[in-house]
C-alpha cells in the first residue's frame, strides 16, 4: 500500500465509518489474491467508500481518464492507485496494465457501466454495460467479483453508505470460447449479480 493511500484512508476513516455510517456486507467473499472488482456506478466518489472496508489491509487500483494525469494531479492519483485509460478508444494498453496488476496480486476496480453521459458528481444516465471488467478477468484468469454501492449520491443526508461484495462470477464454462462472445456473456452474468446486490442494500 502506498503511504499516500494509507494517509487518505486514515483521514477518511472517521468521516466514512462514523459520520456517513458506512456498512459493508460480503467482505468474506473477496479472494485473497488479485481480482477484478466490478461495482455499479453512482457517483464520482464511489471508489472512496468502496475501498474503506479493505483499508488498511489492501489498496484498490482503477482506471482513470488520461486527461487527469497532469504533473501534480497525475502524481497524486497514481499514488492513490489510478492508471490512465484513453476513453472511447478501446485502450488495449489500459487493459494490458489491468491484467498485469491483477496477475501481480492487486485489486483492480472497473465500472462495467462505463463513463457517464452527463458531467457532474452524480451519475444521472445509465450507459450500456462495457466488457472491460470481464475481458481483464478472462485474460488474467482472475476472479470477477461484483459489488454494489449505495448512498454516494446522498452524502448531504449523512448516509448511510452501503457496500455489498458478492461471490465471484462463475466463468469456468467460458474457456475456449471466442473472447468477444465470452466477454459479452461474462458481462451479462456480472450485471445480473450486481443488480441482485443492489436489491440487497
Amino acid at each position: 500500500m502506498h503511504p499516500f493511500y494509507f494517509l487518505v484512508g486514515l483521514v477518511s476513516w472517521p468521516f466514512i465509518r462514523l459520520l456517513l455510517r458506512e456498512r459493508a456486507q460480503g467482505v468474506d467473499n473477496l479472494p485473497a489474491g488479485g481480482f477484478v472488482l466490478a461495482p455499479n456506478h453512482v457517483s464520482n466518489l464511489d471508489p472512496w467508500p468502496l475501498g474503506m472496508p479493505l483499508w488498511p489491509r489492501r489498496q484498490l487500483h482503477w482506471m482513470a481518464k488520461a486527461e487527469l494525469f497532469k504533473p501534480v494531479l497525475g502524481r497524486l492519483i497514481s499514488w492513490g492507485g489510478a492508471f490512465p485509460v484513453r476513453r472511447g478508444e478501446g485502450d488495449e494498453g489500459a487493459i494490458d496494465t489491468a491484467v498485469e496488476r491483477v496477475r501481480a496480486g492487486d485489486i483492480v476496480v472497473i465500472f462495467p457501466e462505463g463513463t457517464r453521459k452527463e458531467k457532474g458528481l452524480i451519475k444521472r444516465h445509465q450507459s450500456r454495460p462495457r466488457t472491460g471488467a470481464a475481458r481483464v478477468a478472462l485474460r488474467s484468469g482472475a476472479p470477477l467479483v461484483p459489488a454494489a454501492i449505495g448512498g454516494t449520491d446522498r452524502l448531504l443526508r449523512l448516509g448511510p453508505l452501503k457496500i455489498a461484495y458478492g461471490p465471484p462470477v462463475d466463468l469456468s464454462d467460458l474457456d475456449g470460447i471466442d473472447e468477444r462472445e465470452a466477454a459479452k456473456e461474462a458481462t451479462d452474468r456480472l450485471m445480473t449479480a450486481i443488480a441482485k446486490l443492489q436489491d440487497s442494500l
